[in-house]
């Protein structure tokens, strides 16, 4: 049974990415609709043709390698269940240590050590296939570092919350989902506080704007949007890749506006003007917040559903999967895929919410710069620089995208840009 278990799995998995592949590659339309031909959205304004071709070559294949690398994770988890690896970890952890909660340190690294490794092929060929088409800068010891910082975050993350979450499952079997939940909310704002001081330095050297000039004309525009801000950051992405970013991120007095270097040496000052009043919305707005709100419920109805798919898989297939209580620290594999498979089913509708705040940021943002053609020329170049379709396939759009696509968001600007010719 539990071959034949393996092997439907398996099985599953490849079907699925084989429909992906038919999907992306062959059925997909991302043509333009004709009545947008030539206008600022259409690509062929402002790409050559080479970049057309690159552009639709990199994004199919970087959505391919987005659609398998999910599932992949449930299969991996269901594999380590299915043949023993679980039981073996948690077997290891004891022989090692007659402490319960080393054990729990030692049984997690193996586990962590063990998806490090299996996911790292199809994270190499991503971050191949970013160098092969000139998105990527960065070099693979660079990479590595990054992977392995990668690692260790998740490592001390889960070591905080898998011995409170088993502890929370000993002592409450019917109500530990909503105890976990409750503890989960000053973590969560914890960890969002610790972000953009502690967490995201790991990666990248973050400082003051350099541009003074600049800086004088982005706290203008906070100001005029009563925003007290004293500081934007740039950060050194240059040695890294050759797109384009810009973000809001932290909450309260860590909150930073973050431009890449990138950004500030490919776009002129009325296009990041624009961009910064982009991410000011967000600020002005209270996006952050209504993320973490949403992120809160939405985790909560999470762990409720996990909750009761993980006792209904012990009871129906608890033998084969080698577990026979889920407060047994054996069922983490099975924790970990059902979370991640709500997360998958739960993406468009989180990707909807953030698409709808995106554009009442790129609203906000034309109305504070007035300026049109430098928010339409700054988006062309973002497309550009890496290598993203003007109009996604359906499936693409609501599964990966968190901004609307940029055939909405040129379009928008363009009508925009003839109203305001016509009013004058």
């Amino acid at each position: 049974m539990v071959r034949k278990m393996g092997v439907y799995a398996v099985l599953a998995f490849v079907l699925y990415g084989l429909f992906f592949y038919w999907y992306l590659f062959y059925f997909a339309d991302t043509k333009l609709p004709f009545e947008y031909e030539g206008s600022k959205a259409d690509p062929s304004t402002f790409l050559n043709g080479r970049e057309l071709d690159l552009s639709e070559d990199y994004s199919k294949i970087r959505n391919l390698l987005f659609f398998l690398s999910t599932p992949f994770e449930w299969l991996f988890y269901f594999l380590i269940l299915l043949f023993g690896f679980s039981k073996a970890f948690k077997r290891w952890a004891e022989n090692t240590s007659k402490y319960r909660l080393l054990q729990t340190a030692i049984y997690l690294i193996w586990l962590s050590f063990f998806a490090f490794v299996a996911t790292l092929p199809l994270n190499y060929i991503s971050y191949s296939l970013s160098k092969t088409y000139h998105i990527s800068t960065q070099t693979f010891a660079s990479w590595m570092k990054d992977e392995l910082i990668d690692f260790w975050i998740n490592y001390g993350t889960w070591l905080i919350i898998v011995p409170i979450l088993y502890w929370l499952m000993k002592k409450s079997q019917k109500r530990w989902w909503l105890y976990g939940w409750l503890l989960s909310i000053p973590f969560t704002i914890f960890m969002m506080f610790l972000q953009p001081v502690v967490i995201d330095p790991l990666y990248n050297d973050f400082y003051p704007l350099k541009n003074k000039e600049l800086e004088t004309k982005i706290l203008t525009l906070a100001d005029k949007a009563e925003i007290p801000a004293k500081h934007v950051f740039e950060v050194n992405m240059a040695n890294k890749t050759n797109a384009l970013n810009a973000y809001v991120t932290g909450i309260g007095s860590n909150a930073r506006i973050v431009l890449w270097d990138t950004t500030l040496n490919r776009l002129s000052d009325n296009q990041i003007l624009f961009i910064m009043a982009h991410e000011m919305c967000h600020y002005v707005e209270k996006h952050i917040y209504f993320g973490i709100g949403g992120y809160l419920l939405l985790s909560l109805l999470g762990l409720y559903l996990t909750y009761r798919l993980m006792n209904w898989a012990a009871r129906r297939f608890g033998k084969e999967l080698k577990i026979s209580d889920v407060r047994d620290i054996r069922s983490l594999p099975l924790f970990f895929m059902i979370l991640s498979m709500l997360l998958f089913v739960a993406s468009p509708l989180t990707n909807l919410t953030s698409r709808y705040e995106e554009k009442r940021a790129d609203r906000y943002a034309i109305e504070m710069t007035k300026n049109p053609e430098a928010a339409i020329t700054s988006f062309q170049e973002l497309t550009r620089s890496g290598l993203s379709q003007v109009n996604p396939p359906f499936l693409v759009k609501i599964f990966r995208y968190t901004h609307p696509p940029m055939l909405d968001r040129i379009s928008t600007l363009e009508e925009y840009q003839v109203k305001h010719r016509n009013e004058q």
